[in-house]
C-alpha cells in the first residue's frame, strides 16, 4: 500500500516519508478500512515534533489517528456483515503503530463506527479526537440540561463539537470566540449567544460574559487553561465545574483558594485514554448530531497523500477556522 511514515521525530519536511508499504491485516477483533480521507489534529504535529519529550514509541509511526473510509476485511471474531460498511475511525494511532495516513488501516472493530450514508468522507475523518474530547468535556461532570454552559474557543475543533453536543443536551451555550469569522463557526454549530474576545482585558470579558449569564456559568469547556483560569474562576458558580483539554504554557498558575471556596471540579481531559463506553457514547451522539441538521466541521484545506507535509505546515500556520484533511487517491467514494 501506499502510506506516509516517519522514523525520527523533527519538521514536516525532513522526517515525513511517502513510500510503499506492506498492506496491513486485521488482527482478531479488528478490521481493516480502504480509507478515503485521513483527518489530521494537533496532536499528530505535536508527536511528529517530539512535543512532549516522549521519544518515538515505535521504530516507524505512520501518523493521524482519526480517519474515514470503507471495511473491506475483518478479522477473527468480527461479524462478516462489517466488510462493505462505511465507517469513521478513532484512536488509529494511540498506542499502536500506524494511523489512517495510508490507503489501508486496520484498528479495533469497536473503534469503526458506521457513518452516515449521507455524512461525507471527509467529515468522518474529522470526527474523531475533537469529537470525542468534545463530549467527554461537555458530559465529564454530569448532565448539563437546563444550565449555562460555556464553551471556550468555540470555533475550533473541540469547541465547536463542543457546542453542539451541549446544545443538543439542553444546555443554554455561550461560546468565546477570536473574530467575526468564528462568531459565525459557533453560531453555525448551535451557540446561543457568542462573545468576542478581540485580545480584551480579563474584566471585560467577564463583564461581557456576566450580561447573558447574570447568575455565573454552570460549566466550562475549556481550550486555554492558562490563559483563561482566572476567568473562568471569576464566572463559575458555587459548585460549577471546568473541563480543560488543552493549555498554552505546561505548568500554569491555579488560583487554588478561589476554586477551593467556590467547590468547583476541574476535569483534565485527554482523548486517549478516556473510558471505553464515554467513547461509545460520544460516538452515538456525533452520528445523531450530524443526521440531525448539524453541518459539521468546514473543510479548509484538501491535500493528497504525497502532499503530507505541506499539510502539516498548513495546519501549522493556519490562520482562521477549518480542518486540514489528506483525501486518499483511489480511495472509495474517490475525493468524496
Amino acid at each position: 500500500m501506499r502510506a506516509a511514515w516517519y522514523e525520527k521525530q523533527g519538521s514536516a519536511d525532513d522526517v515525513l516519508v511517502v513510500g510503499e508499504m506492506p498492506d496491513p491485516e486485521p488482527g482478531p477483533d479488528e478490521v481493516r478500512i480502504r480509507v478515503a480521507a485521513s483527518g489530521i489534529n494537533p496532536g499528530d504535529l505535536q508527536k511528529r515534533r517530539n512535543a512532549f519529550g516522549y521519544g518515538m514509541p515505535y521504530p516507524r509511526v505512520i501518523p493521524h489517528s482519526d480517519g474515514a473510509g470503507i471495511v473491506d476485511r475483518v478479522g477473527d471474531g468480527v461479524p462478516a456483515s462489517r466488510v462493505g460498511e462505511r465507517v469513521w475511525c478513532y484512536g488509529a494511532q494511540s498506542y499502536r503503530p500506524f494511523g489512517t495516513a495510508a490507503e489501508y488501516v486496520a484498528v479495533p472493530s469497536a473503534q469503526a463506527v458506521p457513518l452516515p450514508d449521507e455524512v461525507p468522507f471527509e467529515q468522518g475523518a474529522c470526527l474523531g479526537i475533537p469529537g470525542i474530547t468534545a463530549h467527554r468535556c461537555v458530559h465529564a461532570a454530569g448532565p448539563v440540561e437546563g444550565r449555562v454552559v460555556l464553551v471556550q474557543g468555540g470555533a475550533g475543533a473541540v469547541g465547536a463539537c463542543a457546542v453542539q453536543l451541549a446544545r443538543r443536551a439542553g444546555a443554554r451555550v455561550l461560546a468565546t470566540v477570536r473574530s467575526g469569522d468564528d462568531e459565525g463557526v459557533a453560531l453555525r454549530a448551535g451557540a446561543h449567544a457568542v462573545v468576542r474576545t478581540d485580545g480584551a482585558p480579563a474584566n471585560e470579558i467577564v463583564s461581557r460574559i456576566r450580561a447573558l449569564a447574570p447568575e455565573g456559568v454552570a460549566h466550562i469547556v475549556e481550550v486555554a487553561f492558562d490563559a483563561n483560569v482566572a476567568v473562568d474562576t471569576e464566572l463559575l458558580v458555587l459548585g460549577g465545574s471546568l473541563a480543560a483539554y488543552a493549555t498554552g504554557k505546561p505548568r500554569p498558575p491555579i488560583p487554588f483558594w478561589e476554586l477551593l471556596f467556590k467547590n468547583v471540579r476541574v476535569h483534565f481531559l485527554g482523548s486517549d485514554d478516556f473510558p471505553a463506553a464515554a467513547k461509545a457514547a460520544a460516538a452515538r451522539d456525533l452520528n445523531a448530531a450530524l443526521v440531525g441538521g448539524w453541518p459539521g466541521f468546514e473543510i479548509a484545506h484538501r491535500f493528497p497523500l504525497s502532499a503530507i507535509a505541506e499539510a502539516h505546515k498548513s495546519l501549522e500556520q493556519r490562520r482562521g477556522p477549518g480542518r486540514v484533511v489528506l483525501v486518499i487517491p483511489g480511495g472509495p467514494g474517490g475525493t468524496e
